[in-house]
């Protein structure tokens, strides 16, 4: 299923299944949790509910709703850097021997067709088109089959940066955190209709302009293996998102570097999954 969270006319953010060109209103089910965290925590139990009523729901056409961030203020939004042995390459750093993890700041989160804002402090505004993981179940010291089993779906996400913040901090929190720069979405494609999502066509576009062009094949450690490593450190909590790392094509990787400007339109595309569409606009 394409779990995803919208407005409609009411102006109320509401669940809802998505079904080609159709958004299926969950709101009047009942029993139903009321947010996209309290769906997903429930389990498989409530996602059966789903399925065996979701055809008698209200059909409302897609082009008529606004898709927001499917999660709104997961528990956590987490990165890995460097997942993808080329965009280490074209970042001149050496592989990692471990995932490189850092946090993105949840109040970076906007929806998948929402703006991105330039930021006063810096032009060095780059684009990252990568694969996210949702957490379902909760887990601590997983091994690879629980790991696999607590992925509830994937998501599109743009792991915005602005470089010279971003480098100036070990962590990188700073430079991944700034409002607005966490579009994801535009939906959960729930993980039973990804089962090759570690092969992925993903794709990054500016102005229409191909940026990056890669394979989710490609990465250094799998989402199973992002998923294992966590979970040796933190509990992982349903709703938690993971970034997975982008390929090469970034333009922090470019001479000279083709930054993210006022007006720019960028698109981030994985198959099987949905695409982001997001414009730059000036800080107000």
């Amino acid at each position: 299923m394409k779990l995803a969270t919208f407005r409609h006319r009411d102006g109320n953010a509401a669940l809802g299944v998505v079904q080609g060109d159709q958004m299926l209103s969950l709101g009047r089910l009942s029993g139903m949790p009321q947010s996209m965290i309290g769906l997903i925590a429930a389990g498989s139990e409530a996602l059966n509910k789903v399925q065996r009523a979701v055809q008698s729901c209200e059909q409302i056409p897609l082009n008529s709703v606004r898709l927001l961030a499917p999660i709104p203020q997961p528990p956590e939004f987490l990165g890995v850097g460097l997942n993808y042995k080329d965009h280490a390459l074209e970042a001149k750093m050496a592989l990692p021997s471990a995932p490189l993890f850092f946090n993105k700041q949840t109040s970076c989160i906007t929806g998948p067709f929402g703006d991105i804002v330039m930021p006063r402090l810096s032009v060095e505004l780059d684009y990252e088109g990568e694969l996210g993981i949702v957490v379902g179940q909760a887990g601590r010291y997983l091994s690879r089959e629980a790991a696999s089993a607590a992925i509830f779906g994937f998501v599109v996400v743009n792991d915005v940066s602005v470089r010279d913040v971003q480098l100036r901090s070990p962590t990188h929190t700073m430079g991944k955190s700034f409002d607005s720069h966490g579009p994801f979405g535009p939906w959960i494609t729930t993980a039973d209709e990804i089962p090759s999502f570690q092969d992925l066509s993903l794709t990054t576009k500016v102005n229409g302009e191909v940026r990056q062009h890669g394979s989710t094949s490609q990465m250094i450690f799998d989402c199973v293996e992002i998923m294992v490593q966590l979970s040796q450190v933190m509990s992982l909590r349903p709703g938690t998102l993971i970034t997975t790392g982008t390929p090469a094509g970034v333009a922090f990787g470019r001479q000279p570097p083709p930054w993210l400007t006022v007006g720019d339109v960028v698109s981030v595309e994985i198959e099987g999954i949905g695409k982001l569409v997001n414009r730059v606009v000036a800080e107000p």
